[in-house]
């Protein structure tokens, strides 16, 4: 467990980096270029003669691109701090990502009260990596995604596909949900297992050649 802990506050430790790096070298670069382009814009109205209009109007609308990419930088870093979708709980953010696979997924959850931030994000983005490997993946016609609540105070999730198996933790080379080819953090099975060791949870995989493939997750809903 604590191998378990330390592994995950190293990966949050290398995260808050890379976060500070891009922050810097990003989206501070971003917005001294858009005060430049907007001091420009303000020398283009000075002349004696009366603005450059046709000058003005090319710094406006680089200034307005470099709005919007700065826009989509900031979030696209908010979403590696906290994922906007979790700001609802698990009831809303689930659906959502089931109803962005291209794979039909059937959701059912039953969780009568929402869990500890930390393990929302832990069930999440263990959902997010299984239902994006068993659309690249598994080769189902369709998945099945549950969220419940225990009378132990345990969660636990659980993806079903009926795509081919052969999915296996370590591996690296399974076919199934979640196998360790998959994409996002590339950690596949073996580093949502880590994920979820580090807030006490458990994973399982059934995963027979032919399928079909199911994978459990199990944590406590409050740590």
């Amino acid at each position: 467990m604590e191998t378990a802990r330390a592994t995950l506050l190293a990966g949050n430790t290398d995260r808050l980096r890379r976060l500070e790096r891009d922050l810097h070298d990003g989206t501070q670069a971003r917005l001294v270029a858009l005060a430049i382009t907007l001091s420009l814009a303000e020398d283009a109205l000075e002349p004696a003669a009366g603005p450059d209009v046709a000058r003005l109007r090319s710094l406006l609308g680089r200034a307005r691109g470099q709005t919007d990419d700065t826009i989509t930088e900031l979030r696209r870093l908010t979403r590696g701090i906290h994922p906007v979708a979790l700001d609802g709980g698990l009831g809303e953010a689930l659906p959502g990502l089931a109803a962005a696979s291209p794979v039909p997924v059937a959701v059912r959850l039953d969780l009568p009260e929402r869990p500890a931030q930390a393990v929302e994000q832990a069930l999440y983005f263990c959902a997010a990596e299984l239902l994006t490997n068993v659309a690249k993946h598994s080769g189902a016609r369709s998945a099945e995604l549950t969220v419940t609540s225990a009378s132990d105070g345990r969660v636990r999730m659980t993806v079903r596909d009926d795509g081919v198996g052969g999915a296996a933790c370590g591996t690296g080379t399974g076919t199934g949900a979640g196998s360790g080819t998959g994409a996002g953090s590339g950690t596949g099975l073996t580093g949502l297992a880590e994920r979820l060791a580090a807030v006490d949870g458990v994973l399982g995989v059934d995963s027979p050649r032919g399928g079909p493939t199911v994978i459990t997750a199990e944590l406590p809903s409050r740590l």
